[in-house]
């Protein structure tokens, strides 16, 4: 059997796309971690399934490049949009997608007819500690210290449908991301792991990131981390809220903004790589 896909990415976080209105996938679990090889597959940081919804206009799921299921996506998310709208599944400039964290509201940036990015309403923030998961007695944890590896760590948790550890410290750059990463990751007090982001304040209104991301690894760009570093960045004082706040990444840069209706808005651009098809041999 052969499987249609697009490989798309919203500022270098690329995914696998399969169209589910059209195609059925039995195990997306194994087909993420083989498709995601970048020597010996098509080469991502995971797949993406575009479904229908009973609740919304599509539903996404995505699985991450080892096949564990993520909640949700801001980069994957905004390339959903793109995949449907460009393909008339859904012609209207604002779309919803049904997320296992909840369904995402996105205004898409159309030009000359095609979508170019998305702003995505992200939803509120969640910072109790309980509902990130960590596990912790604080009603909140901002800038609490950690020791990994020996080291201490000031993290600011927060929880954007999946759960973040934000650290601000300088000289990201020289961070050993591959050695440091899956401490945090697999850390105790994360019962189901974190993405970890560890961010650099560049300004008032900008900051630098590196992220870790849970079943990934390191990724080009992160858009729930980027979120979640402009959350932590107003809880310490940082960067001021409902302000746009420039995220910048190694793929490139996102806006982000917790407004005054304590939702965050993230805005960034959806590129097309290229479509396919590729032989499965019966692991549907």
């Amino acid at each position: 059997m052969r499987v249609k896909f697009a490989k798309m990415h919203g500022i270098g976080n690329d995914y696998i796309y399969v169209n589910g209105f059209e195609q059925t996938l039995a195990n997306p679990e194994r087909l993420a971690v083989k498709w995601s090889d970048r020597h010996f597959g098509i080469g991502s940081d995971g797949l993406v399934l575009i479904l229908p919804s009973d609740t919304a206009d599509c539903r996404m799921r995505m699985y991450n490049a080892d096949g564990s299921e993520g909640k949700m996506c801001g980069n994957a998310i905004r390339c959903v949009g793109k995949y449907v709208y460009d393909r008339g599944m859904v012609k209207k400039e604002r779309i919803t997608v049904e997320t296992l964290s909840g369904i995402k509201t996105l205004q898409m940036i159309i030009r000359d007819g095609v979508a170019e990015g998305a702003r995505v309403d992200m939803g509120e923030p969640e910072l109790s500690p309980a509902r990130i998961p960590v596990l912790s007695q604080a009603e909140r944890i901002i800038n609490e210290t950690v020791t990994v590896s020996g080291k201490p760590y000031g993290i600011t948790c927060v929880s954007m449908g999946n759960p973040h550890a934000v650290v601000f410290l300088d000289g990201i750059d020289s961070l050993p991301l591959s050695a440091l990463g899956p401490l945090f990751e697999h850390h105790p007090m994360f019962p189901d792991r974190v993405n970890t982001e560890f961010v650099e304040v560049a300004g008032p209104t900008s900051l630098r990131m590196r992220v870790w991301e849970r079943g990934s690894g390191e990724t080009m760009a992160c858009g729930t981390g980027a979120c979640a570093s402009a959350v932590a960045a107003v809880l310490n004082g940082h960067c001021p809220k409902d302000d746009d706040i420039t995220v910048s990444l190694k793929g490139g840069e996102l806006i982000i903004r917790w407004a005054a209706d304590n939702h965050v808005y993230m805005t960034g651009p959806a590129t097309l790589v290229f479509e396919g098809e590729i032989d499965i041999d019966g692991e549907c």
